[in-house]
């Protein structure tokens, strides 16, 4: 999604928690991510596979000059043959320790296996994230949580959107001082989609 896209989500969902959530996700991400210089695992359920997610994290990646950013799609299912970028399996979350974060998105309730293999990783250092549908066992195992439950209003594809997007903005100034082209070019989708000021 570009930022004239994410510009205009943002203005329909003016006066919800949705952006303002968001945004404080993508800061516990960029936090966790940045210090470390990447580690960031991106999982989902058996049913659900964030790949979607995974390519808006790649591209903000890019953009904003965070490599760290850029996720590693760890999957339920690898077959032979699949590509690098697409054969990591669940046993990489054995290894995730200090200094690896794990984002987890699980619309609906994870299977008992990776709740333990998430389990193991927080008690062996990672840092854990959860987008989930409100599950409390979920929540309970994440240093940071945001849930997308069935009466919010929104569904968790575009609270991905908005965490992506996010999790890309506001990076350091370039040592000339100029803003990213990508954050001006946001930055003027704002001003056109905001409301005429009020006139009394």
């Amino acid at each position: 999604m570009d930022a004239v896209r994410v510009a205009l989500l943002r203005e329909v969902l003016a006066g919800t928690e949705w952006p303002g959530a968001a945004r404080r996700f993508a800061g516990a991400l960029r936090s966790s991510v940045v210090p470390h210089r990447g580690g960031l695992l991106l999982v989902g359920t058996e049913e659900y596979e964030p790949w979607h997610l995974a390519a808006h994290l790649v591209d903000e990646s890019a953009w904003s000059g965070l490599p760290e950013l850029a996720p590693t799609l760890v999957r339920h299912r690898v077959r032979p043959g699949d590509p690098a970028h697409l054969a990591v399996g669940l046993g990489r979350l054995e290894a995730a320790g200090r200094g690896a974060t794990l984002l987890m998105v699980a619309p609906e309730r994870p299977d008992a296996g990776l709740l333990q293999r998430v389990h193991d990783a927080r008690r062996a250092g990672a840092t854990v994230l959860c987008l989930d549908g409100g599950d409390a066992e979920v929540r309970g195992l994440a240093h940071e949580a945001l849930a997308v439950t069935e009466d919010a209003g929104v569904d968790l594809d575009t609270v991905q959107h908005l965490v992506s997007a996010a999790a890309g903005e506001n990076s350091l100034p370039s040592p000339r001082g100029s803003r990213r082209f990508r954050d001006r070019l946001s930055g003027l989708a704002d001003r056109l989609t905001a409301p005429p000021p009020a006139r009394w």
